[in-house]
């Protein structure tokens, strides 16, 4: 496993710049990581005005839909399954994979998930912060 950090993610955003076309505008949605604000990103990021960052709010992971897609694999099938192999591991993953897929309809959208202001401040409160 490597560890992300600024070099890597000034790595990475230099080699989406030489192999994407250069007339397209890209638009990424990276974790609030820090590795994605130290000062070698910053500076490399105005020099490329078509890489456009989004970041997701800050202890908001219901907005990042792979940790959602992660969660719902290990709720509803990594915690309940036993698997005597790594093979077994990986059609159990395929599986519930392509299932999920198959009962998404046709056309669907991903609900809008908008926290309310009393939904914040409630949150808030139970973990001992000021608004």
């Amino acid at each position: 496993m490597h560890r992300v950090t600024g070099q890597r993610s000034k790595k990475f955003l230099t080699k989406l710049d030489t192999e994407a076309p250069a007339d397209l505008q890209v638009h990424l949605i990276p974790d609030n990581c820090a590795t994605h604000r130290t000062p070698s990103v910053k500076r490399w990021l105005p020099a490329h005005s078509r890489f456009h960052l989004h970041f997701t709010p800050t202890r908001a992971p219901w907005l990042n839909l792979v940790e959602r897609w992660f969660a719902g694999l290990a709720q509803k099938k990594l915690k309940r399954g036993v698997h005597r192999s790594v093979q077994a591991l990986e059609r159990d993953i395929r599986a519930w994979s392509s299932a999920a897929s198959d009962r998404r309809p046709t056309g669907a959208h991903l609900p809008m998930l908008t926290p309310t202001t009393d939904n914040t401040l409630r949150g808030r409160a139970r973990r001992g912060r000021s608004t």
